[in-house]
């Protein structure tokens, strides 16, 4: 059996029957129908898979993007959400063309911020701290893809010290005038992490753009009173 079939055996096998059905309809309502789920709570979730992956071997890159895309076809979101537990936890075996040839696939497959902020942590944040992603970020960017785009506002989500000031305050000020409200949290938070590191940079912007975007500025602003 190869990689790709063994993992999609071995997650099917972990997690079908699993959960709670009235967990699972208050999850379902709680996600605007997104998906069905079966009720499992995020810890249950992963040591079912912890367990079940024990023992894979390392895949290649389009092994973990093929098997992540299979468990996306799947109908429960739980089976979404191990498609991006996946790709955390093989992140290292995705090779240079990876974002391009699978994740903008997977975060575009039946998309709501749970997933596409998922895929942000376990693959589009470390993998663009290792990479020159310039190119791919830009198109995200311009795609007109909401979820694209707040993907590339966030994609130096937890870069710390190795964040590119003017390369997030650019990307900011390109979709400030989106009023889209995933893409206004997403330069919002995009802000407050930058208060944590530049405090005086995220004031000059928001008093560079006087066009309110609110919900961007009221997350900017809770950054700018801690520090």
């Amino acid at each position: 059996m190869g990689w790709v079939d063994d993992v999609i055996e071995r997650t099917e096998a972990a997690l079908d029957g699993q959960g709670d059905p009235e967990r699972a309809a208050g999850a379902e309502h709680y996600m605007k129908g997104v998906a069905p789920f079966l009720g499992l709570t995020a810890g249950e979730r992963r040591s079912l898979l912890r367990a079940a992956w024990a023992g894979l071997g390392t895949p290649t890159s389009d092994e973990l993007g093929d098997a992540s895309t299979q468990l996306m076809t799947f109908d429960e979101r739980e089976f979404h959400y191990a498609a991006t537990d996946l790709t955390a936890r093989f992140r290292r075996a995705a090779d240079a063309d990876f974002l391009d040839r699978w994740a903008e696939r997977l975060l575009t497959t039946k998309p709501w911020w749970d997933t596409v902020d998922g895929f942000g942590s376990s693959i589009v944040c470390p993998f663009g701290r290792d990479h020159d992603v310039t190119a791919t970020i830009d198109r995200w960017s311009e795609s007109g893809d909401i979820w694209l785009v707040r993907s590339a506002i966030q994609h130096q989500r937890g870069w710390k010290d190795d964040t590119d000031i003017v390369r997030a305050l650019e990307l900011c000020d390109r979709h400030w005038s989106n009023r889209e409200f995933f893409v206004a949290k997403a330069i919002g938070w995009a802000l407050r992490d930058l208060t944590r590191l530049d405090p005086p940079a995220v004031r000059r912007f928001l008093d560079t753009h006087p066009e309110p975007n609110r919900v961007a500025v009221r997350e900017a602003e809770r950054g700018l009173a801690r520090t």
